[in-house]
């Protein structure tokens, strides 16, 4: 899957026709010029909509702890009825960030679990969540959230066993694969990171073999 806004997928969807590659729109937008309001995502457009322009499921983007988490709350709740009656998958994108954060004590998990608790609460179908750091937290997280979790890729660092070693944790603990960007498009070998990832996820192949095999 491949996860886009709704010109991209106008533009590009085409590409995909006649292989096992879908488009998912992406509802949710903001820009680093918002200053205050950078992190309140707001809606750039429907399931209607996203379906007319070829794809084929919608994502949507709340960050707990916002100022504005409300508002982004119920537009996710609105996101997931639309879905819920057009039989379209949603996928979820809850991060822990912002002014108002109120950790538990001793929540291993950093909030996440929480927030991967509401997304699924809220209707999504999956949910994209960050790495926790190791096993037992993000285990914690996927014991919480009978749903597929997809963990991020964070900070692009160009460092394979690094990357495919926290999503072969990741995998172990519940997770149910990966939602990453940078950690893909900005690699040395775009093709040999996305193969190595695959045969992770798909065929449980350590990371040593992984490596090997894709020459990485």
């Amino acid at each position: 899957m491949i996860i886009a806004h709704k010109g991209v997928i106008d533009k590009f969807s085409h590409l995909c026709d006649g292989t096992a590659t879908k488009m998912i729109a992406h509802l949710s937008a903001s820009t680093r010029h918002g200053g205050k309001n950078h992190s309140n995502k707001v809606l750039v457009g429907d399931v209607d909509e996203a379906i007319m322009r070829g794809a084929v499921g919608v994502s949507c983007q709340v960050n707990i702890g916002s100022k504005k988490e409300s508002a982004m709350l119920q537009r996710m709740g609105q996101i997931t009825s639309e879905a819920y009656r057009n039989a379209v998958p949603v996928l979820g994108m809850l991060y822990v960030r912002g002014e108002n954060v109120n950790l538990m004590k001793n929540d291993s998990t950093k909030g996440y679990a929480h927030a991967a608790r509401i997304g699924f609460e809220l209707g999504c179908d999956a949910v994209k969540t960050v790495w926790t750091g190791d096993k037992d937290s993000f285990a914690a997280v996927c014991r919480g959230a009978p749903i597929p979790l997809l963990v991020a890729g964070g900070e692009s660092t160009g460092d394979s066993k690094q990357i495919l070693t926290m999503v072969k944790l990741s995998i172990e603990a519940g997770g149910s694969g990966v939602c990453m960007g940078r950690q893909i498009f900005a690699h040395p070998d775009v093709t040999g990171i996305t193969k190595a990832l695959a045969m992770i996820v798909h065929e449980d192949c350590s990371v040593d073999e992984a490596m090997e095999k894709c020459s990485l």
